[in-house]
């Protein structure tokens, strides 16, 4: 999948949990990535975020909450 849907919905989603709490709206975003997109989809966001930084088009949010899923261990691919 092309990355800019990806980053799109992405920032969708920071934009529904910008109003969380402190670091807890990167964790709400990360953990809808987790219930809510197939592996192939977190990866492939991952993968545009790693090579593209901060021209990846990502939302500050959303870049945090990749952040959180690079953070923990083999939970990005479940």
């Amino acid at each position: 999948m092309r990355p800019q849907p990806l980053v799109k919905m992405a920032n969708e989603i920071a934009r529904f949990f910008e109003n969380a709490q402190g670091d807890d709206a990167a964790a709400e975003v990360a953990q809808h990535l987790r219930r809510f997109w197939t592996p192939a989809m977190r990866e492939g966001l991952l993968a545009h975020w790693r090579s593209a930084g901060a021209a990846s088009g990502l939302a500050p949010l959303a870049a945090r909450a990749l952040a959180c899923l690079e953070d923990s261990p083999g939970k990005a691919a479940r």
